[in-house]
């Protein structure tokens, strides 16, 4: 079975600020791409750099609906690419649903310990998104080793 997740989030904030929190740069690395930041907003056919290290290649964007983003699968050394959408609902009572999917995943021993870690790191950023769009709290700083010293960036998770 090729491994693939899905996980969700009611952020109380509407859908077009909700929306620009993920393809707008400085919000993004305000609560997610903390260490080394994004480099640009998420244009189709733009490739983005976050957290100074992992290239980001931008598919589809579709203004406050819908984001498909591919990425290395495994690692830096992958050689296939895993596919994210993220999809923003907007609610009846003016909050936003985001849903995130990854998929494409290889059935190798590495490549599903990996779709293990990228769903715990969306679920975390959808926590983090909560938390800093809700109350403006950011979770993620002085959470992960890479910001201490001498630590590289790309033993942490998402």
């Amino acid at each position: 079975m090729t491994p693939e997740f899905r996980v969700s989030a009611r952020i109380s904030k509407p859908v077009a600020e909700v929306f620009d929190a993920v393809v707008n740069p400085k919000t993004l690395s305000g609560y997610f791409t903390t260490v080394g930041g994004a480099s640009a907003p998420l244009i189709p056919g733009s490739t983005v750099v976050w957290w100074g290290e992992v290239p980001v290649e931008v598919d589809e964007v579709e203004p406050c609906s819908r984001l498909v983003l591919r990425w290395d699968g495994a690692g830096v050394e992958a050689s296939y690419k895993t596919r994210i959408d993220m999809s923003f609902e907007p609610l009846e009572d003016g909050a936003t649903l985001v849903t995130i999917a990854e998929s494409g995943w290889r059935t190798d021993a590495r490549a599903v310990s990996r779709s293990y870690l990228n769903c715990a790191g969306w679920s975390q950023m959808l926590c983090c998104m909560k938390a800093y769009l809700e109350y403006g709290i950011n979770l993620r700083e002085g959470y992960y080793r890479s910001e201490l010293k001498g630590v590289p960036a790309s033993e942490d998770n998402l």
